[in-house]
């Protein structure tokens, strides 16, 4: 919609798809959409719908893109020149049918035309995925690592989370009234050998040559900031350089909800990559953790490195790091980071590998993670409100606590 100078807009909520169905539907001409004369008639295969036989032919009701569910059609199968989406709905029809009843499975074999149940769930399923491939085209928009996103679900219906947001950094709250900037930097020509910014502040050069962690957890880490004059290939400069691999947050099968499995192997010692949120104060974060006891989900974490002053809250505003689960025996640690902030009260939360990680596999952390520093204040655990909510753990580790 055009708008004069000076009005006020605010964003649609409504999918490319749909509004070009609403366009299509009363014949309107919309640039912006790419509706244009040329293309208004235009008609492409989004999904399959239903099957039947008639008369020894077969036919598939189609859903066409960007055109209004009361335009599909049944089409005979020569028509379609869409072998991916035909192979998919088999799939979809086979994977429910392996799933029902012995019984009904046999009636659905014998039939020319597709109980509705079963041509209800292929609909559902085909508009899951396109709601999936969008989220996962949102998502890389939004991340600035170099990294790729992958979204997949094979286990049931559920579409992406509502009410969550994508965020890179900490989101600041009322009560936090800055997340720090730095004041100074190095102006070394070699950080490595140097050894900088963990120097003056006091600390041990976290990193190998290999940009691998090889201090203990619980000892933080001091990574040259803004002010400092090495470029970003800086041996001193992993976590803010972003995750470095491909991920994919997938639907358990355990009933743990969402999960993260990396697509590449991680070795032992690597930044995968950070917890972020908004950062609220301690009491906003038990008022917070009151009201999450009720659904048994939280996702608050305690930044007390040295005090116990702020938590992070990934419920709403969060990364990748928000779906991932947690392990009794997990395959990430949690470190304390300072960049441009120096405010120990805000350390940032870094995710580490704690051994050789394959492909494929699902990332987890312990969410009473502690350092094993000399001080019990070293540390990083999950809120107070966490513990109080007795729920089960589906870890599977052989040494499972029983209760997250």
């Amino acid at each position: 919609m055009a708008a004069t100078r000076g009005a006020w807009c605010v964003p649609c909520l409504a999918s490319n798809e749909t509004l070009q169905e609403l366009c299509r539907k009363e014949l309107l001409i919309c640039k912006c959409l790419g509706i244009t004369r040329k293309n208004l008639n235009n008609y492409e295969v989004e999904y399959i719908c239903d099957h039947k036989i008639e008369k020894g032919k077969e036919y598939f009701l189609v859903k066409w893109k960007g055109w209004p569910e009361s335009h599909n059609t049944w089409e005979p199968k020569h028509n379609l020149k869409c072998a991916t989406l035909v192979k998919q709905f088999y799939s979809d029809l086979y994977k429910y049918v392996s799933e029902m009843k012995s019984s009904k499975a046999s009636l659905l074999k014998n039939t020319k035309s597709l109980d509705r149940s079963v041509a209800d769930y292929i609909v559902r399923k085909a508009k899951q995925r396109i709601a999936l491939k969008r989220w996962e085209e949102d998502l890389n928009r939004k991340k600035t690592h170099n990294g790729m996103l992958y979204v997949e679900n094979d286990v049931d219906l559920e579409g992406p989370p509502r009410d969550f947001y994508y965020i890179n950094d900490y989101k600041a709250t009322p009560g936090v009234n800055t997340l720090g900037e730095a004041i100074v930097g190095c102006e070394c020509t070699d950080c490595f050998n140097d050894k900088c910014c963990p120097t003056e502040a006091g600390v041990v050069f976290a990193y190998n040559e290999h940009s691998q962690i090889k201090i203990q957890p619980g000892r933080p880490i001091y990574e040259c900031n803004s002010r400092c004059r090495c470029g970003p290939e800086c041996p001193n400069r992993v976590v803010q350089n972003g995750p470095p691999y491909s991920l994919c947050i997938f639907r358990t099968h355990n009933g743990r909800g969402w999960g993260v499995k990396t697509l590449q192997k991680i070795k032992k010692n690597s930044f995968v990559m950070e917890y972020v949120g908004e950062v609220i104060t301690s009491e906003e974060a038990e008022r917070r953790g009151q009201q999450y006891d009720n659904t048994g989900i939280t996702y608050l974490f305690d930044l007390d490195y040295e005090s116990d002053e702020f938590t992070v809250d990934a419920a709403r505003y969060g990364n990748v790091s928000h779906f991932v689960n947690h392990s009794c025996d997990p395959n990430l640690q949690v470190y304390n980071v300072f960049i441009d902030n120096l405010d120990v009260r805000l350390p940032r939360i870094a995710l580490f590998s704690t051994r050789s990680i394959k492909a494929g596999e699902e990332l987890t952390f312990d969410y009473q993670m502690k350092g094993s520093g000399d001080l019990s204040t070293d540390s990083i655990e999950l809120s107070p409100a966490k513990k109080r909510a007795r729920t089960t753990c589906r870890c599977g580790a052989a040494d499972c606590r029983g209760y997250l």
